[in-house]
């Protein structure tokens, strides 16, 4: 209970002050509600004795009217934050995840799967909220209650006591199976369901190349193990608690048959009075009753553990750090000092001893093949991770002393792989300054070559573009994600190859928004067709994450055993291929 109460305060967050307030007034509510059964004691011996006491018996059927109505009073205060702030605890713990993702290191964002952090935020989150607001108070009351109760009962009659105890001890260990069955359990159910909602979101984004390969319908090999998985994981949690429960049940069961026996010898042996013996039977079925009920609800404490562990795992991933001393940098020139990288969890160095300086206003280009590094370069200069050893400098400042979105208000960065927002056309371009005017946005997307597709559209700027922009071809999805740069106005400009996958035709029209994009700014691009950077101001060949060759378009040519020479005749050579004109069968 300590471990889920620690997890509870965490998942609370704002509202830990008011959870833990409720939970003493519930602590005090059970105590109430136990002292109320244990009214019954005195108020039956009253009734029962010859002649009837008819003064005891009003004594304390007042007190356990003063007794139910305080405990209704503080099950009123109870409930205030059960209905009152259920949903504010759901919306702060969302918000919460919120703002964790969003300073999150994009290294570590990127290890977890869409679907597993759609678990946390939407399910999980709520089960976390329902686990604070009503399962916490229940939990007091099912553990509080029998606890006051026998503590009445060892007073009244050490005999009777020692049944309950003994009882308690004897059902303790089959509800410590149902805990660690039902954690380890749950703990897979979840897991199942965060790989089948991702694999749902990967088969819904990649239906038509299902459709085409044949792969699509209820037998999909992307899809049907991740579910039969996921059954067989539900079905395994409810199975494997299911013989603790039943037997934890019946050790509670038989402790109030055994303490009804005991009571009747003591009865026959006139060592207790039938009435006071009514009166424990009736009090022990309601030490029985919560017991019974705990151990039925354990599986249901654990589902919440398990949920209340996935959003704190979440919540305590913390940011980059931000070194003391951050000033803004008086210029943009960009510099690596011996940087080495390693990706988490990889044992082979990504980048190793890489130094180089980018001037400010100027271009450089990162060339090599597939895998030697250049993205991670441009993921640093961003700030998405920090390096093992070395230094990044923008503008003679170490990165590393500035807040990741103070870095990021200088850059702009234009992927290869577009993403949009299932919004406007307006929405997805302002999206890097919300309070741009209108006049702003249709001058970015003029200069961005977007304005002219955009005015033949029957909605123009307030045309939807679809989930991940499906409603656009790839070169005007390229050209809206170069107007939303050209509209940030970065001082600092990245561009991971944007007219990779694009036509001749969309990568002239995109050649030419990203040449307004650029002017006047630090540029650094990454290229596999060199044709397009041989203007570059320097080349930086990337070769097994080391920097092995630097230079201009001319100076590089001129090493003709160089990887850049190779690359240059690799990509000529290339221009030549074509389809044979006659298949031969």
């Amino acid at each position: 209970m300590k471990r889920i109460l620690r997890l509870m305060l965490t998942a609370a967050g704002p509202y830990a002050p008011q959870f833990t307030t409720t939970l003493r007034i519930s602590v005090a509510a059970a105590f109430v509600q136990a002292a109320a059964y244990a009214a019954f004691i005195p108020l039956l011996a009253a009734l029962a004795h010859d002649p009837v006491r008819t003064g005891r018996a009003w004594l304390w059927i007042g007190v356990l009217a003063a007794l139910v109505t305080v405990e209704g009073i503080l099950r009123v205060r109870e409930a205030a934050f059960t209905y009152d702030h259920w949903h504010l605890v759901t919306q702060a713990t969302r918000l919460r995840l919120g703002r964790t993702l969003r300073s999150m290191p994009q290294q570590e964002l990127a290890r977890r799967a869409a679907g597993d952090l759609t678990s946390v935020v939407g399910a999980n989150a709520t089960m976390a909220a329902t686990a604070i607001s009503a399962l916490s108070t229940l939990f007091v009351q099912l553990v509080t209650v029998p606890a006051v109760l026998g503590v009445v009962v060892v007073a009244l009659n050490w005999r009777l006591g020692l049944v309950l105890v003994v009882a308690t001890l004897a059902a303790l260990p089959f509800v410590r199976q149902v805990q660690k069955r039902s954690n380890a359990g749950f703990r897979q159910v979840n897991e199942a369901d965060a790989a089948a909602s991702d694999r749902i979101v990967e088969y819904v984004q990649g239906l038509p190349v299902l459709k085409a390969t044949g792969q699509a319908g209820a037998d999909s090999p992307r899809l049907m193990p991740v579910l039969t998985h996921q059954h067989g994981a539900q079905a395994a949690a409810n199975r494997s608690a299911a013989m603790p429960v039943a037997c934890a049940q019946l050790v509670v069961q038989l402790a109030v048959v055994a303490l009804a026996a005991v009571g009747a010898g003591l009865v026959l042996d006139a060592r207790l009075s039938v009435a006071t013996l009514v009166a424990v039977v009736v009090t022990a079925a309601r030490f029985a009753e919560p017991l019974s009920l705990a151990a039925t609800m354990t599986k249901l404490f654990e589902l919440s553990e398990a949920a209340l562990s996935r959003v704190g795992d979440v919540l305590q991933v913390r940011p980059l750090p931000v070194a003391p001393g951050s000033t803004e940098p008086r210029n943009f020139d960009i510099r690596f000092e011996s940087v080495d990288f390693t990706y988490a969890g990889q044992s082979e160095t990504t980048l190793e001893g890489v130094d180089f300086a980018v001037p400010e206003r100027s271009l450089t280009a990162l060339v090599g093949p597939s895998g030697s590094g250049k993205t991670t370069i441009t993921k640093l200069m961003a700030r998405f991770a920090d390096p093992q050893s070395g230094v990044i400098r923008l503008g003679g400042l170490d990165v590393s002393t500035l807040d990741p979105d103070d870095l990021l208000r200088h850059i702009s960065i234009v992927f290869q792989d577009v993403y949009l927002f299932d919004d406007t056309i307006r929405a997805n371009i302002a999206l890097a300054r919300p309070d741009a005017t209108e006049a702003e946005i249709e001058a970015a997307a003029r200069a961005a070559n977007v304005h002219d597709f955009v005015d033949r559209l029957p909605k123009r700027y307030d045309t939807r573009v679809g989930e991940i922009g499906s409603a656009l071809s790839g070169g005007e999805r390229q050209r809206i994600s170069i107007a939303r740069a050209i509209l940030k106005d970065a001082p600092v400009v990245l561009l991971d190859e944007p007219t990779a996958a694009l036509d001749t035709e969309s990568e002239v029209v995109v050649q030419q928004a990203i040449d307004k994009l650029v002017a006047g700014k630090t540029v650094v691009v990454i290229a596999h067709r060199l044709s397009t950077v041989v203007g570059a101001d320097q080349i930086l060949v990337v070769d097994g994450g080391r920097i092995t060759q630097r230079g201009t378009h001319t100076e590089l040519l001129a090493d003709a055993g160089g990887r850049y020479a190779r690359m240059w005749s690799a990509q000529l050579a290339a221009r030549d291929w074509h389809l044979p004109l006659h298949h031969k069968q």
